[in-house]
C-alpha cells in the first residue's frame, strides 16, 4: 500500500506541475504577441486568486504537493493576469 501512495504522490507531482503550464502558455503568447486581445483579465485573475487560495492552502496543511504545484501556478497567473494588464 505505501509504495502505491509514493506511486500515487508522484503522479501528483506531475499533474501539479503539468496543469501550471497553463498559465505560462497564455503568459508567452501574450508576451510575444504583445497583446491581450480576447484574453479574460476577469477569468485569470480568479484564476489567481484560486491558485492563491489552494498556496495558502497547502501551507496550513503543511503538504507539499499543493505548496509546490500551486506556487508554480501563482507565478504563472500573475505573469499571465500583469501580461493582460500590460498589453490590453
Amino acid at each position: 500500500m505505501k509504495n502505491m501512495f509514493i506511486l500515487f504522490e508522484k503522479y501528483m507531482y506531475f499533474i501539479g506541475f503539468t496543469s501550471s503550464l497553463v498559465f505560462y502558455l497564455q503568459a508567452y503568447k501574450i508576451f510575444i504577441d504583445k497583446s491581450a486581445t480576447d484574453v479574460s483579465l476577469a477569468a485569470f485573475s480568479f484564476g489567481l486568486i484560486s491558485v492563491i487560495s489552494w498556496l495558502i492552502y497547502g501551507w496550513v496543511l503543511k503538504n507539499k504537493i499543493l505548496i509546490f504545484a500551486n506556487t508554480l501556478a501563482v507565478v504563472g497567473a500573475s505573469f499571465t493576469v500583469a501580461g493582460i494588464i500590460l498589453y490590453r
